[in-house]
């Protein structure tokens, strides 16, 4: 299923001077990631079926069901309502260890500086949408706000901490463009995303965050 997927998905080759590279739209590793965990947390008591839905720009995956966390949570927290299948499919090698899985996708995302993945949770289904490239004045306020909120909970999970520095180079933005990602930071801290790891400091240039569950 994999295979077929990452078929449909744009992709080239690029011939350099002395090699030859594939380029891809999307991260294989998110791309199998989001497919593991539908198929983990589908709820087999709702009517549907988990589906992939390719357009030119993103990539959707969904599952029947909803979810035992909530999706601002999904990359620190871990709940299925399938425990046996899970574990399974983790012997088998279909997907990494317990609670893993989204931590990944961001990071790969952020290695191919993607706008953050969209988790849309209704009465019937839950579905994550995976966006092709964009840059950061291409992005919505809404998108900028849920990437700056899902590198700082990578960064916590990494056992580090987001700094207007770590969040420029996410963006690949110039160190000279600071201001941009310190507004940017400020708008994510007042929509109640993150918070300021030590409110005293006097240095906000420096300033370190973390995640407002941390």
């Amino acid at each position: 299923m994999l295979d077929w997927i990452n078929g449909q998905l744009p992709a080239k080759e690029i011939i350099g001077k002395a090699s030859r590279t594939d380029w891809r739209a999307y991260p294989a590793i998110s791309i199998r990631e989001l497919v593991a965990n539908a198929v983990i947390h589908q709820d087999f008591e709702k009517k549907g079926f988990l589906m992939v839905e390719i357009f030119s720009d993103r990539v959707a995956i969904s599952n029947p069901g909803q979810p035992l966390i909530v999706p601002e949570r999904f990359i620190d927290e871990y709940a299925t309502r399938n425990e046996k299948m899970a574990d399974l499919m983790r012997r088998a090698s279909f997907c990494e260890e317990k609670g893993s899985g989204v931590d990944k996708v961001i990071k790969n995302n952020e290695d191919y500086h993607l706008p953050a993945i969209k988790i849309l949770v209704d009465d019937l289904r839950t579905t994550v949408t995976i966006f092709s490239h964009q840059t950061l004045s291409e992005m919505s306020k809404l998108d900028k706000i849920s990437a700056c909120y899902q590198h700082c909970c990578l960064q916590y999970m990494l056992g580090e901490k987001m700094t207007n520095q770590t969040l420029r180079e996410r963006f690949e933005v110039e160190e000279k463009n600071y201001p941009m990602i310190s507004r940017l930071i400020k708008e994510t801290v007042l929509a109640g995303f993150i918070k300021e790891e030590d409110p005293e400091s006097k240095a906000k240039r420096h300033t370190k965050y973390l995640p407002f569950w941390g």
